[in-house]
């Protein structure tokens, strides 16, 4: 990009970032959970069209798109999510959530409100093509609102997409990159013992369903270990056992409830029915009968190498030479993979620590240095131009 374009490209940031923040800051006091992002969907449509552009409202009036450039070339797009958590807010910030029970604690607030002031910034610049910024529902919620927005068609004309994830752990004006996958699978897992009950003196005469549902517990991860390729990892952690009322009957019904959780793209796919086997071989020489019910979550992000790569340059022309960072595979999932499913792009890690404070996502302390914004319109803004060029 020439240096004139990128000058008028931080000036145009820098005269936008405080109205970018009041939005973030809008957003994070009014928070709304999945598929209830009513108010956040009405509140960005109006900034975008409080800048000259022409927002579309998805018709369940949660989530939205709006296109800027002048259409003759390829598309590209960004994401940005809008649901909250059902978290109670601690972080302390003036700001803070006014809605019990419900925290913007993983940041879709600062994602949201840089990819609204980046559609605004790149609204006054000549671009040619198109660049679709798509605001997301349902992040946090199995199924998710972006298997929803790929089936309505929201990326069918586009080459390439990027997100920003915010990272506590790396400071503002940096990016952390990885090619390949960089967040897991997850998948939930719920299972259903049951048999006749009995005493807990007779457990011979019955079937001891407490003591199948320790076994499938233990042995269920470390035969999944066998079943897959050692060198892939894959975590299967169980969560919640709920059987029985009283100390000496033994119970009809125990339920069983976890996660797995895993990069590798292939054994995904295949794992539905390989837990179904698992199961049978663990609990049925004890007798017990198991109803499994195997819910996947998202793929695992595969980040293009390609395409990280152009995220790359773009961060060193925009942030300066030492603002790549090296990061870490996360098995925390992100349902951005379904775009990736239809389309190549890259899942960024925004640095917004605070300090040296060490918050982690999800925290009802979370909070970030809104120097991230900033920094994050002036990246977006600038990888996004160079994904076009190089769609051509």
């Amino acid at each position: 990009m020439p240096e004139p374009d990128l000058r008028s490209l931080r000036s145009t940031v820098a005269d936008l970032a405080d109205d970018v923040v009041a939005l973030r800051r809008d957003l994070h006091h009014h928070p709304e959970l999945g598929w209830h992002e009513f108010r956040s969907t009405a509140a960005v449509a109006d900034f975008l069209a409080g800048g000259g552009l022409d927002p579309k409202v998805r018709h369940g009036e949660t989530g939205l798109t709006v296109d800027v450039g002048d259409g003759r070339g390829p598309t590209v797009a960004f994401r940005a999510d809008l649901d909250a958590l059902p978290i109670t807010e601690a972080s302390g910030e003036p700001f803070s959530s006014g809605t019990p029970g419900t925290m913007h604690a993983c940041g879709h607030d600062v994602h949201t409100a840089v990819a609204a002031g980046m559609a605004r910034v790149l609204h006054g610049m000549p671009v040619a093509g198109t660049i679709r910024f798509v605001f997301q529902p349902a992040e946090e919620i199995i199924p998710g609102g972006a298997a929803e927005m790929v089936g309505e068609g929201v990326v069918d004309d586009v080459a390439s997409i990027l997100a920003f994830h915010v990272d506590p752990s790396i400071p503002p004006g940096t990016v952390g990159l990885r090619s390949d996958a960089i967040t897991g699978a997850s998948d939930r897992l719920n299972i259903e013992l049951s048999g006749p009950g009995g005493h807990t003196s007779r457990p011979h005469q019955t079937v001891d369903l407490v003591h199948a549902a320790a076994k499938l517990v233990i042995d269920l991860p470390a035969m999944l270990q066998r079943r897959t390729d050692p060198r892939l990892p894959i975590a299967a952690v169980f969560g919640r056992i709920q059987g029985g009322a009283a100390e000496n009957v033994i119970p009809t019904a125990v339920h069983v409830g976890g996660t797995i959780r895993l990069f590798d793209l292939d054994v995904w796919r295949a794992l539905p029915g390989t837990v179904a086997e698992i199961v049978d071989d663990i609990v049925t020489p004890l007798g017990a009968t198991a109803k499994v019910s195997y819910e996947p979550g998202s793929p695992p992000v595969i980040n293009d190498a390609r395409i990280v790569g152009v995220v790359r340059d773009a961060a060193i022309e925009a942030l300066g030479d030492r603002s790549v960072l090296p990061t870490q595979q996360s098995l925390g999932s992100e349902d951005f993979s379904w775009f990736l499913e239809r389309i190549p792009g890259a899942l960024v890690r925004l640095g917004a620590g605070v300090g040296d404070r060490s918050l982690d996502l999800h925290s009802a302390e979370f909070t970030v240095d809104e120097r991230c914004i900033p920094s994050g319109m002036l990246l977006g803004a600038v990888a996004l131009l160079r994904l076009l060029d190089a769609e051509r």
